[in-house]
C-alpha cells in the first residue's frame, strides 16, 4: 500500500459556519485546478482540496449552532479587593474588629470617611471583615456614607452580602441602605446573594423589598444566576417573590434555557410548573431542546419532549436539534429520541442531513442509528451548504471517505449510498489517501474506476492522474480495470508538441477548459522524473500502442529507461495480448471475483498480474 496522504483540507465545517467559505466565489474549474496542482506537489502531507491556509473552527466553529452560546456561560463571580497590601492602622483596627481603637481615632479628630486609592471607605472595610461594632460607630459618625460606593461602585451592603456577613447586612438594611444599588457590572446585592448561594441573605434582601428582577449589564436577573448555580431552593424563593420565569438576558436566554443547557431536569420541571415557555428561543433561534441536545443531556431532552418541546424549530442557520445531536459523540440516546419527532421534510428543507454531520464527525454509532431509522443515504447538501466546502462535496459518503473512515463508508454503501454522485468522485479521494481497502470497497460497490472530473477535462481517467505519484496505487487501479489505452492517445502523435502552458490564478479572463492529455500531465516538473516507471506500469495493461514524441523524449532522457521504450515497441508478446483479451471478455464485474472463477490458479495469477511466482 502506498504511503497515506490526507486529502481533506481544513474544511469549512457546515455545522458551525456563519459565513461562506472563502472559496465560495471560485469557479468549479479554479477549485479543481487548485486541488490537482496541490496533489502533484512534492511532500504533500497536507490536504488536497486547496484549503491549507483556511482557519479551522474549533472542532466545528460553533458560530451557527451556538452563535450566542459563546457568551452564555455564567458570569464569573465578582472579586473584591484582596486587601493583601500593607494595612494602615485604621484597616488593621477594623480587621481586628477593634471598635474601641476606632472610637478613639474618631474622638482624636481623625477623619474616617475618606476613600483610599480603590475608593474604599473604612465602612467598606468593616463590611468586608464583618466588623459589626466598627460599622455601627462609623455609620453613626458618618451617616451620609451609608450608600457611598467604591471605584467599582460597590456599597457596604453589597460587600456584606458578597462576604456573607449577615449581621452587617441586616444592620445596613435596618439603617436604611438601598438594597438595589448595583456595582459596575450592574449586579445588585440580591444578585450576589444568588451567586454565593446565600439563602439567608436573599431572604433578608427580599424582606427589605430588593428588586428580584433587576438586570445586570448582560441582562441577567437573579433567577438566571440561581439556575446556573443549580439551587432549587433559591429559585423557589425568587419565583414566589415575583421573579419573572421567562426573563431573557441580552442573548435571549431564559432561565429554562439555562437549565436545559446544564441538563438539570429538576430545575426544568420546576420552571415548567411555574409557566416557563418550553419552546423558548435565544436570539439565534436555538431552543432549549436544541441546547439540551447539543450538550448530550438525554434526561433533559426526554423531559422537554414529554412536555411538548418542538423538535422541528430551526435556529437561524436552519439547523434542527437532531443536527446538533448528530454532531456530538456518544449521543445516540438523544438522536434516537429525536428521530421519531423530527420531520424528514424539515430536514430536507434544511439542506443538510444529520447523516452528513455524523459522517463528518466520525460518529459511527450515530450514523448507524440514522441509517437504521431510514434516513436517505443519498441526500445531497444544498447548493449553499455545499459551497461552504472548497471541494463542493455533497454526500455523506464523501465525508466518510474524506475522513478515511472505512467503517462509516461501508455502512453507507451497504445501505445503498451511490459512489458516483459528487463533483469529485470519492474514489479519487481514497486514491489520494492511499487506502487500498477504501479504494476496493468503493470499487466493489460500483465506483467508476474510469471517473473523470467534468470541470477539469482530461483525455484519460482522473483516477490515473490522482495515482501518478504512487506506482503501487497506479497498478492497483489498473488491476481493477482502469483504462490505460487513453493515456497513449495524443493529438500530436510523433509531431512536435506545443510548449506546456503555465496557468496563473491571477488571470481574470475566463477561458474555455482545455482537455489535458496524459503526456502533458506527466511532463509536470513534480511528476516527470517518474515518467519512465509510470509508463512501464501502464504498458502492462495495454496492447500495441504508439508513444507520442513527448513520451519518447521522456524515455530517452534516462538511459535506464531504454528497456521501457523497447517494451512499448510493437508487436507486443502474444501471451500479453491474450491476457488483455481474456480480461476484456470477462469484464469488470467478473474480474472483481476472478479468484472464484473455475480457472487454474496459475492462469488466475497471470490474469491478475500476480508476479509472486514465475509462470
Amino acid at each position: 500500500m502506498a504511503t497515506q496522504v490526507s486529502t481533506s483540507g481544513p474544511s469549512r465545517q457546515v455545522l458551525g459556519s456563519e459565513e461562506y467559505s472563502l472559496y465560495s466565489s471560485l469557479s468549479e474549474d479554479e477549485l479543481i485546478q487548485m486541488a490537482i496542482e496541490q496533489s502533484l506537489l512534492e511532500g504533500n502531507s497536507g490536504q488536497t482540496t486547496a484549503c491549507s491556509n483556511q482557519k479551522q473552527s474549533d472542532n466545528l466553529n460553533e458560530r451557527a449552532t451556538a452563535a450566542s452560546l459563546a457568551n452564555r456561560q455564567t458570569p464569573r463571580q465578582t472579586q473584591l479587593p484582596q486587601h493583601n497590601r500593607e494595612k494602615t492602622p485604621i484597616e488593621q483596627a477594623i480587621m481586628n474588629k477593634d471598635a474601641e481603637t476606632i472610637s478613639k481615632m474618631i474622638k482624636s479628630g481623625q477623619k474616617l470617611n475618606e476613600p483610599n486609592t480603590d475608593g474604599w471607605l473604612p465602612l467598606h472595610d468593616a463590611a468586608y471583615y464583618g466588623s459589626l461594632e466598627v460599622m455601627k460607630i462609623l455609620l453613626q459618625t458618618y451617616p451620609n456614607s451609608i450608600d457611598q460606593r467604591t471605584l467599582q461602585e460597590e456599597t457596604a451592603t453589597l460587600i456584606s452580602t458578597t462576604k456573607g456577613h449577615l449581621d452587617c447586612l441586616l444592620f445596613m438594611l435596618q439603617s436604611g441602605a438601598d438594597p438595589d444599588i448595583a456595582n459596575k457590572n450592574k449586579e445588585t446585592p440580591i444578585y450576589k446573594a444568588c451567586e454565593t448561594k446565600n439563602v439567608e441573605a436573599l431572604k433578608l434582601l427580599i424582606q427589605y423589598h430588593a428588586d428580584v428582577n433587576h438586570r445586570c449589564n448582560r441582562g441577567l436577573v437573579a433567577l438566571h444566576e440561581a439556575v446556573s448555580r443549580n439551587d432549587l431552593e433559591i429559585i423557589s424563593i425568587l419565583e414566589k417573590s415575583g421573579a419573572k420565569v421567562d426573563a431573557k438576558n441580552i442573548y435571549g436566554i431564559s432561565p429554562l434555557f439555562t437549565a436545559a443547557q446544564i441538563g438539570k431536569v429538576d430545575l426544568l420541571r420546576y420552571l415548567t410548573k411555574c409557566g416557563a415557555d418550553i419552546n423558548t428561543q435565544a436570539n439565534d433561534d436555538a431552543t432549549a431542546l436544541f441546547e439540551a441536545s447539543k450538550n448530550g443531556h438525554d434526561e433533559a431532552v426526554e423531559f422537554l419532549l414529554s412536555q411538548g418541546a418542538d423538535a422541528n424549530k430551526q435556529n437561524k442557520h436552519g439547523f434542527l436539534p437532531i443536527h446538533i445531536a448528530a454532531k456530538q459523540r456518544d449521543n445516540t440516546d438523544v438522536v434516537s429520541m429525536l428521530i421519531p419527532v423530527t420531520s424528514r421534510v424539515r430536514v430536507k428543507r434544511s439542506g443538510i442531513s444529520p447523516l452528513h454531520i455524523a459522517a463528518e464527525r466520525n460518529n459511527d454509532d450515530v450514523l448507524e442509528e440514522l441509517i437504521d431509522a431510514g434516513y436517505d443515504v443519498n441526500m445531497t447538501l444544498s447548493f449553499d451548504r455545499a459551497r461552504l466546502y472548497e471541494d463542493r462535496r455533497s454526500t455523506a459518503l464523501y465525508f466518510a471517505v474524506m475522513n478515511n473512515n472505512l467503517n462509516a463508508a461501508e455502512m453507507l454503501l451497504k445501505a445503498g449510498a451511490k459512489p458516483n454522485v459528487d463533483l469529485i468522485n470519492p474514489l479519487l479521494i481514497s486514491i489520494r489517501h492511499g487506502c487500498c481497502k477504501m479504494i476496493k470497497l468503493l470499487l466493489d460497490h460500483g465506483a467508476n474506476v474510469n471517473t473523470y472530473i467534468s470541470s477539469h477535462p482530461t483525455s484519460f481517467p482522473a483516477t490515473v492522474m490522482f495515482a501518478l505519484k504512487y506506482l503501487s496505487l497506479l497498478k492497483f487501479v489498473m488491476d481493477h480495470g482502469c483504462d490505460g489505452e487513453s493515456c497513449f492517445k495524443c493529438d500530436y502523435g510523433n509531431g512536435p508538441h506545443p510548449p506546456i502552458e503555465v496557468s496563473s490564478r491571477e488571470d481574470d479572463a475566463p477561458k474555455e477548459p482545455k482537455i489535458v492529455q496524459f503526456c502533458e500531465m506527466i511532463s509536470a516538473p513534480e511528476v516527470s522524473r517518474w515518467a519512465g516507471p509510470i509508463i512501464d506500469v501502464l504498458l502492462d495493461y495495454v496492447g500495441n500502442v504508439s508513444l507520442c514524441s513527448r513520451l519518447q523524449e521522456h524515455l530517452d532522457s534516462y538511459e535506464d529507461w531504454a528497456v521501457i521504450k523497447k517494451k512499448s515497441e510493437p508487436p507486443r508478446p502474444l501471451l500479453h495480448l491474450c491476457r488483455l483479451k481474456v480480461r476484456d471478455i470477462l469484464g469488470l464485474k467478473r474480474l472483481k471475483k476472478i479468484n472464484r472463477l473455475p480457472l487454474p490458479p496459475r492462469l488466475i495469477r497471470y490474469l491478475s498480474y500476480d508476479y509472486s511466482e514465475d509462470y
